[in-house]
């Protein structure tokens, strides 16, 4: 009966490393770790987030006798949808909510120059206030399949206001200077 009982203890011991290894329900639970490749968080980050969303550009100083520049360039779709509410993370055929039929109108709000000041890391410059008014006309659809197909669809109305502000080198009054610099940045 000892040997049998030592027997039995040392097959015991034995098997217990073995016991302990691999991947078990009852390990570590939820802090069991997730093996994450290395390139995972850089493909994330180029995929959300977009290089000249939060910078200003730097354009070509005012020149004395033209025209003062406008804001020509209204924001893309893209920046507007990015801006506006996520929709709902749902679960699949229980709940999942859609945006469709978008129609966006771009309004133009302010157009104004300030005059030059001193910015750190760029030199006496010129702000050029751009603000948009972005309204965004959409089709939302709650969709749910269980326990019967239920779609409701909604026509919804977003209002955004986006900034476009940039700046505009200043160079002093002097016209030559103000030519080779504009040829410097622009080429033309």
């Amino acid at each position: 009966m000892f040997r049998f009982r030592r027997h039995l203890l040392l097959l015991g011991l034995a098997a217990l490393p073995a016991g302990l290894a691999g991947c078990h329900f009852h390990t570590l639970g939820f802090l069991t770790p997730i093996p994450v490749q290395p390139w995972t968080a850089e493909r994330m980050d180029a995929k959300y987030s977009h290089r000249n969303d939060g910078k200003t550009p730097i354009l070509p100083p005012v020149r004395d006798g033209y025209p003062p520049p406008v804001c020509e360039d209204p924001p893309s779709d893209g920046e507007i949808l990015r801006a506006m509410p996520r929709v709902a993370r749902g679960v699949p055929y229980i709940y999942e909510e859609f945006r469709d039929d978008i129609v966006i109108k771009k309004v133009k709000l302010v157009d104004t120059i300030d005059p030059p000041r001193f910015f750190p890391l760029v030199g006496p410059a010129q702000l050029h206030h751009c603000h948009w008014e972005c309204i965004v006309y959409y089709t939302e659809t709650i969709q749910s399949d269980y326990p019967f197909p239920t779609y409701v669809r909604k026509n919804r109305v977003q209002v955004l206001y986006i900034d476009k502000d940039h700046l505009h080198l200043y160079v002093g009054p002097n016209p030559d200077t103000q030519k080779r610099i504009t040829y410097d940045l622009t080429k033309y």
